[in-house]
């Protein structure tokens, strides 16, 4: 995730610039997709690998599902809680949802 990104996301509610989902800000920046609020332990991390054609339109297919801390003293590496390769963005972000709701209790 990019400083500018993590500022992003530090800024942004409910009444925010930014697409909510269960109150938590939705940002995408290139194929890098980040769910939840930059002030809790964990946010959703979604790395669309490659697309695939669908009735005409570019999809996401091959999808990284990570759950990262957002402490920024951590190296990349170390940031990494949870991670699985998932086929399409509905099937990723499920998973990552139920994942992040259970670390953060909500």
């Amino acid at each position: 995730m990019t400083d500018e990104m993590r500022e992003v996301l530090k800024g942004a509610t409910v009444k925010g610039n930014y697409l909510m989902y269960k109150d938590r800000p939705l940002v995408r920046e290139g194929n890098t997709i980040i769910y939840g609020n930059m002030d809790d332990e964990y946010v959703l991390q979604l790395i669309i690998m490659n697309e695939k054609e669908y009735m005409g339109k570019s999809v996401p297919d091959k999808i990284i599902v990570q759950i990262t801390k957002t402490d920024p003293a951590l190296s990349d590496g170390e940031k990494i809680v949870k991670q699985d390769l998932k086929t399409g963005l509905n099937e990723a972000f499920e998973l990552g949802i139920i994942w992040l709701e259970r670390l953060i209790g909500a």
